[in-house]
């Protein structure tokens, strides 16, 4: 079977009792049941029900405790620095946005320094919380050992998403969530599961070749810390590759450098916690002006973006989260989505537990 359908409330139950049985309390599994649902139905199956071994993995190496809570250590009327007690990442990233959105309903802002968290799903699951409510919302993320930067050998950096999130008069705000390296280790991972040679350009092997390998690679990066992702512009000074290495940087700086937490390097420390800092942020829209002529003014800008002359071969200029919700969209009708690699995951899962298999379209 290449790939099946299956109905976005069943794929959720499904994973949610796994999750349950991978030790996960109720309410854990519930969010993250979620956030792993929502990428598979938005196409981005790098972040979809495949991380369950991920999860796994990290509960037996003594990455994540599932059932730890989150604790404020420090709080002004503005901002909270938050200890997640290496917990369930998608858990306290949902708990640090929804503080950072009390605080922008008072303050007219809020910030969310976090660390001792964990793998927490798509960046733009949280900075839509606050398009949501008409506001600006933001979120990084560090992540274990991925990529190499400028001039470096080392594998030291994560692959360290981050997202912006603007509100529009649209029928989408703008959504920009992106890894800083030219591409997710999820989508590696993808790769490794399909049995597919990569692209070129997006990883480099021990001695900082380009290697389309994908099994050949995950065995580097599986044994060394040499090899690894390449950040946005490449090797190179002259496609940009400083640029990219620049924002991946920024990203450990506001998250760990403000959580006081550990940076990429420092992270997943074996029976010592995943160490993933984070940081979420949320503006009022009038702290500008009036809240609906910003967003009108911000949907004419991505109307006029859309309108412009189209390349040759293309009859589409596409904004920022358009693609996910148009995907998303067309799985609670038709079903979502889920390759081979995690069909054959769920099918284990099933026997490893005593689990019905689960119900495809």
């Amino acid at each position: 079977m290449k790939e099946a359908k299956v109905k976005y409330d069943v794929l959720t139950a499904y994973t949610k009792k796994i999750l349950q049985k991978l030790g996960y309390p109720e309410t854990q599994a519930d969010v993250t049941a979620w956030a792993l649902v929502e990428a598979d139905a938005r196409g981005v199956n790098s972040h979809g029900v495949g991380r369950l071994e991920f999860y796994e993995s990290n509960i037996k190496n003594g990455f994540n405790t599932p059932a730890a809570e989150p604790e404020i250590v420090h709080e002004t009327p503005l901002s909270a620095v938050i200890d997640g007690h290496h917990g369930v990442g998608s858990y306290i990233a949902r708990f640090a946005m929804n503080k950072v959105l009390e605080k922008a309903k008072s303050a007219g802002a809020g910030f969310a320094a976090v660390r001792n968290s964990n793998h927490f799903g798509m960046a733009a699951l949280w900075g839509e919380m606050a398009t949501a409510q008409g506001y600006i919302g933001m979120s990084f993320c560090n992540t274990r050992i991925c990529s190499i930067v400028l001039f470096g050998k080392d594998r030291i950096l994560g692959t360290n998403p981050m997202c912006f999130a603007i509100p529009s008069s649209g029928k989408v705000p703008f959504i920009l969530d992106m890894a800083t390296t030219t591409a997710a280790h999820g989508k590696v991972e993808v790769y490794e599961r399909l049995n597919k040679a990569m692209p070129f350009g997006w990883c480099v092997d021990e001695n900082g070749y380009d290697t389309t390998d994908v099994h050949a690679f995950q065995k580097i990066y599986r044994e060394k810390k040499t090899g690894g992702h390449l950040f946005l512009g490449g090797s190179t000074e002259e496609l940009g590759g400083h640029k990219g290495y620049g924002l991946g940087l920024f990203v450990d700086l506001i998250c760990a450098g403000m959580s006081m937490g550990a940076w990429s390097r420092d992270t997943f420390v074996k029976n010592d916690g995943a160490r993933i800092a984070q940081f979420f942020g949320a503006m009022r829209l009038d702290l500008f002006g009036k809240p609906a002529e910003i967003e009108a003014h911000v949907e004419e800008i991505l109307q006029g973006v859309r309108n412009s002359a189209k390349a040759e071969g293309h009859d589409r200029i596409y904004i920022h989260g358009e693609k996910e919700v148009e995907r998303k969209a067309k799985s609670m009708v038709e079903g979502v989505t889920i390759d081979d690699g995690e069909i054959k995951m769920l099918e284990d899962y099933a026997a490893k537990f005593g689990l019905e298999k689960i119900a495809y379209i």
